[in-house]
């Protein structure tokens, strides 16, 4: 849980965002000394994110990465103790989500990841304290993504790229592109078709923080290597 007034009023131990700060802080120095490349994952604060795009226009070799949770949720979709919405990091203060869209939108972040940890319902029935950290987000990774889109924040192109070659290129594949030559990776999708995201309706893991969430975008089939492996 993030450290605030809503962690305090639900009795929870929090974890502030000065300590996603102080180790990007930290890690950046490192990276200055060195000379070496840092990635940040999943990256959640606006002060870790200000730390980031300071260093970027320092000339320091850092990238980061953030998840949709993070602009997408805030802590209030914690509720009242709804451990579906216990991640790691903790969802944070809206005025961090709001952050996050932002330096998505001015090229900070360098990717979307799925966060995909999710835990079994042994783990996630429990009392919130005790319960694991941790979502399915393979499923939504598209279409929660896509939101922004739809909410004017970034073009369909630059969301796609946060998807796809933006991170091939920080992990220095041939992916995430197409091209002569290359395997023939695809996902066809409809960017405007409505659903809601429910739990007993996803084909993998299924404790998402995102049930109940309508959405505009839905996959209808991928192909990996030239080879129809979905829809």
């Amino acid at each position: 849980m993030n450290e605030g007034e809503l962690a305090t009023r639900l009795g929870l131990p929090g974890i502030p965002a000065a300590a996603e700060a102080l180790m990007v802080a930290r890690d950046v120095r490192l990276a200055q000394l060195t000379g070496g490349h840092v990635h940040f994952a999943h990256v959640s604060t606006a002060e870790a994110l200000d730390l980031i795009r300071r260093a970027k226009a320092e000339g320091v070799r850092v990238s980061c990465d953030t998840a949709p949770p993070y602009f997408d949720l805030n802590e209030t979709a914690v509720g009242e103790w709804r451990t579906y919405a216990k991640l790691s990091p903790p969802l944070r203060t809206e005025a961090d989500r709001q952050a996050v869209v932002a330096a998505l939108a001015d090229g900070t972040i360098d990717a979307i990841a799925s966060d995909h940890q999710p835990q079994d319902t042994d783990a996630k029935r429990l009392p919130f304290t005790q319960a694991e950290p941790g979502g399915a987000g393979l499923e939504t990774l598209l279409a929660v993504t896509l939101g922004l889109v739809h909410g004017g924040a970034l073009t369909l192109k630059a969301a796609l790229a946060l998807l796809t070659v933006r991170p091939a290129s920080l992990l220095g594949i041939e992916a995430g592109r197409l091209a002569p030559g290359k395997p023939a990776d695809l996902v066809l999708f409809d960017p405007d078709r409505a659903w809601q995201v429910r739990e007993e309706a996803l084909v993998g893991a299924r404790n998402t923080p995102f049930d109940g969430r309508p959405v505009q975008g839905r996959v209808l089939g991928t192909w990996k290597a030239g080879r129809r492996v979905f829809g």
